[in-house]
């Protein structure tokens, strides 16, 4: 009984959706045309929290270009070094800004070394991108991060340098229905 009401439900809704997608107004299901962009290079920053730290790394993005919900990911990995107090860091990171103008959210996994100890966290990141610029705001989770000087909270600035831009363009003209 139950099987069957379950089967019901589930064909039900195959049913009920694909009859959502059969209906249409006459407008085209794809755009006109698809505009995507890869952008790849390094930068470099500063982060400050309780210390000062410079980041030097690589990053790759993808941007879709549209008039409605663009988005635009990318990965970045980056070294991190604490001249200070001999803290070295890794962090491998992903955000993405889902609108073409506003915040991104992201990411990171983070590995800090002072050479006798080694600690691996995650950070939760928001930041602001503007042209070459990216101001993040993030907090480091990592286990007892007391044991030796690096930054738990921080605000990191950096500026990247494009080095490589690949412009994807396709047209997906649309044909005139006959009568």
């Amino acid at each position: 009984m139950i099987r069957s009401l379950i089967l019901i439900i589930v064909l039900s809704g195959a049913f009920h959706s694909n009859a959502q997608q059969q209906m249409g107004l006459g407008f085209p299901k794809d755009r006109l045309f698809d505009i995507s962009v890869r952008k790849s290079g390094p930068f470099i920053g500063i982060q400050r929290g309780k210390y000062t730290v410079l980041e030097i790394g690589g990053e790759m993005i993808w941007k879709k270009v549209r008039i409605k919900k663009p988005l635009t990911q990318a990965i970045n990995a980056n070294f991190n070094y604490n001249f200070k107090h001999n803290v070295l860091g890794f962090d491998a990171g992903y955000w993405v800004r889902p609108h073409g103008f506003g915040l991104t959210y992201g990411g990171a996994l983070a590995y800090r070394s002072d050479f006798t100890h080694n600690k691996f966290g995650i950070a939760p990141v928001i930041g602001y991108k503007f042209m070459m610029l990216h101001l993040r705001v993030g907090y480091y989770f990592l286990p007892d991060p007391t044991q030796f000087e690096t930054n738990t909270m921080f605000v990191s600035l950096r500026i990247g340098i494009i080095n490589d831009r690949d412009v994807d363009f396709v047209w997906n003209g649309f044909k005139k229905k006959k009568k």
